[in-house]
């Protein structure tokens, strides 16, 4: 290939800088490129994609730097690459046009669209010649070249139709006559149809590929806790556990692959991304409060590490993702041979290899990808050796295979730091030290907060971004990058007293509420109101790889109600649940966060003060406890600014204050008092 350059050069996406040397000449996304296409009557070719996604970098090494195929594409198109994560408000969009016209979607997504911008035509990968039931990417763009100059009225008719079908297909589950309450019918329906897509032998829900699902996973959590059916922690626990033993989680190094390929969560993309993490991060420490198995605990410690050792820049803010591929080949950094693995253990080997499925042959193309068959509680008795000698074994195995495969060529970092995805895991953090009171999370969380806060707010434009690398913020924040935001801070309260989190929520609360609500349906837009370069502004409910933006707000809206006093908040929230009560309760596998907003709702929140002498100590007995749908608020001495604290001190004593209802307790002094205080009330 001849040395190229183009528009994306001065890009700072990984992703963007891919494809900086393509033959195609990409712009990013912006006024040069759309008002270009408008200037020469071009139709608009929009590939989006993201650094760490395996099939982009397929599809660019067969065509995109292909000198043929870049010829016809700078000669009939104007081409725009887009990171999905710089831009996550159009790859909504344009994902949802290509759904809409073929049924399906994926990265990487390739879609026409007129001069305004508007898709008429699109799909996903397309291989440089015909193969799998597709046409060649060539093969497409002649026949949307021959459209566009042949029959551009009928294309513009299907782009304008198509448009409006999307606007329309943001309302869908939304009812314009919301119910009156949460029914209890409508949390055991949600639980009905989610077991009913549970897979009880593997874990997960639905068939290969599976996804985590964190947030099913977490409503089963809670609903084993307001109604101890069984079944419920048990299909929550399997899912975790069989992920934490698959191939989708890093034995040697921690931390989990984006989903597996297969329905045995053997076989995964090997990408990790920060949010998968920092969400069965919080999945597994609400776990492990359930249950004590010493599994979350191990896992949870080495994920983190993962997470600090890999994905964390000197700032404290996180990385976005890791490669799947390395030196051009899927999964290369991490799996091994049956060789390798004798040659470094040793003595060792024969156990090692037998408890992680290491074979001569192979688990996955002729190579091993580490995974457990057997726990290692029943595997080392088998062995005749005490689970603690097992895990001796195991550790040290481990480290001599991560110091090896330290060697190897890594695979690639996506290094843009994103508001959302760290505010996930800042929440990740703070469940972490609530589960397990180890203070360098909490520090971990403070500190990562403190870089979010001080590097994401444009004091120019007074507004906040969604991006930041190289010391520059960029792209006007998204409803899902204010959500979790919030979310983070309130968590962060939690465990550490500062109020002043509580009311930067409630500020960032009232900016979201002004700028992107739909007064229609009540719920928010993805996109603020002044943003100009999306042709609609849509709505996401759907709970998919992350939890939406509208889900995570109903969250925060109830949660700060009752912090401040706030029955604006209530209703609103309230409002925007009921009225996708239906459809949450027939689809929770799609709506999970959701579920769990209804599940709040439905059994009230528990409303915990601490205060007195002793309550930094006290806060963290209560915080390792498993009290879902709970507002915790822990305080030296009275605080009228927040009713939960105002005029509760003691001299000499540290009490805590249970209320539901704007009604509350006899104050008791510990922990196991409270547990059992509610537990009282909840039999009632």
């Amino acid at each position: 290939m001849a040395d190229h350059s183009n528009h994306l050069i001065g890009e700072t996406s990984p992703y963007l800088l891919q494809h900086a040397h393509n033959p195609v000449q990409w712009y990013p996304w912006g006024e040069k490129a759309l008002a270009k296409a408008v200037e020469e009557d071009k139709p608009i070719l929009v590939s989006i994609g993201y650094a760490a996604c395996h099939w982009c970098h397929v599809m660019e090494k067969e065509s995109f730097e292909d000198e043929e195929t870049a010829a016809m594409m700078n000669e009939h198109f104007i081409n725009i690459k887009i990171d999905r994560e710089e831009r996550p408000d159009l790859d909504h969009i344009y994902m949802n046009a290509v759904q809409t016209m073929t049924g399906s979607g994926g990265w990487p997504l390739n879609v026409f669209l007129t001069p305004r911008r508007k898709p008429f035509y699109g799909g996903t990968y397309y291989p440089p010649a015909p193969a799998f039931n597709r046409p060649s990417w060539k093969q497409v763009l002649q026949g949307v070249i021959n459209a566009y100059y042949e029959k551009r009225d009928q294309l513009e008719k299907q782009a304008e139709n198509l448009t409006a079908q999307i606007v329309q297909s943001g309302n869908f589950g939304i009812s314009n006559q919301p119910q009156t309450e949460i029914a209890q019918a409508d949390i055991e329906n949600a639980y009905r149809n989610a077991m009913a897509s549970a897979d009880k032998v593997m874990g997960g829900f639905g068939a290969a590929p599976k996804f985590p699902q964190t947030f099913t996973i977490l409503f089963l959590l809670r609903y084993f806790y307001y109604t101890h059916n069984e079944e419920a922690r048990a299909q929550a626990t399997l899912s975790l556990n069989s992920m934490i033993h698959g191939g989708i989680y890093d034995q040697v190094g921690g931390g989990f692959a984006r989903y597996s390929t297969d329905g045995e969560w053997l076989a995964p993309h090997f990408e990790k991304m920060l949010y998968d993490n920092a969400l069965l991060l919080s999945a597994m420490c609400e776990a492990w409060q359930v249950t004590h198995d010493r599994l979350y605990a191990k896992t949870v410690a080495q994920t983190m590490d993962f997470v600090e050792r890999e994905l964390m820049s000197d700032e404290a803010g996180f990385f976005s993702a890791l490669d799947a591929d390395s030196e051009g080949v899927e999964g290369k950094y991490y799996v091994w041979s049956k060789q390798e693995v004798e040659q470094l253990l040793g003595d060792d080997a024969s156990f090692f290899c037998a408890y992680y499925d290491i074979s001569e042959h192979g688990n996955w193309e002729g190579k091993n990808i580490l995974r457990v068959i057997q726990p290692l509680q029943a595997f080392s008795a088998g062995y005749g050796l005490s689970i603690e000698k097992a895990e001796e074994i195991i550790t040290r195995c481990s480290a001599k295979l991560l110091e090896e495969r330290r060697k190897r060529v890594p695979p690639g970092l996506d290094d843009k730091i994103l508001l959302g995805w760290n505010a996930l895991m800042n929440t990740a953090c703070s469940k972490a030290f609530a589960a397990f009171g180890n203070e360098q999370y909490r520090q971990l969380a403070v500190r990562n907060m403190d870089f979010l806060l001080k590097n994401f707010f444009d004091e120019g434009n007074r507004e906040w971004k969604h991006g930041y690398k190289n010391g520059i913020a960029t792209n006007p924040a998204f409803l899902d990058d204010y959500a979790h935001l919030i979310q983070a801070l309130i968590h962060l309260q939690e465990i550490t007293g500062n109020t002043g989190y509580l009311l930067k929520a409630k500020q960032l609360s009232e900016w979201v509420i002004d700028r992107f609500t739909d007064e229609e349906s009540g719920l928010f837009f993805y996109t603020h109101r002044n943003q100009q370069d999306v042709i609609i502004r849509i709505k996401e409910i759907y709970d998919g790889a992350t939890a939406s933006g509208n889900a995570t707000m109903a969250w925060n809206l109830l949660y700060l109600s009752l912090i401040f006093d706030n029955s604006a908040f209530k209703s609103k929230a309230g409002r925007m649940v009921t009225s996708l009560a239906a459809v949450v309760s027939r689809y929770p596998t799609s709506f999970g966060m959701w579920a769990m907003v209804m599940q709040g709702i439905y059994y009230g929140k528990n409303e915990i003060a601490i205060v007195g002498d002793r309550y930094n100590e006290i806060l963290s007995d209560v915080l390792a406890c498993y009290i879902p749908d709970r507002v915790i608020q822990s305080s030296l001495a009275n605080n009228e600014t927040f009713p939960l604290l105002a005029g509760r001190y003691v001299a000499n004593q540290t009490n805590i204050y249970l209320c539901r209802d704007f009604s509350c307790k006899k104050p008791v002094q510990n922990a196991v008092e409270l547990t059992q205080l509610i537990d009282q009330e909840r039999k009632r």
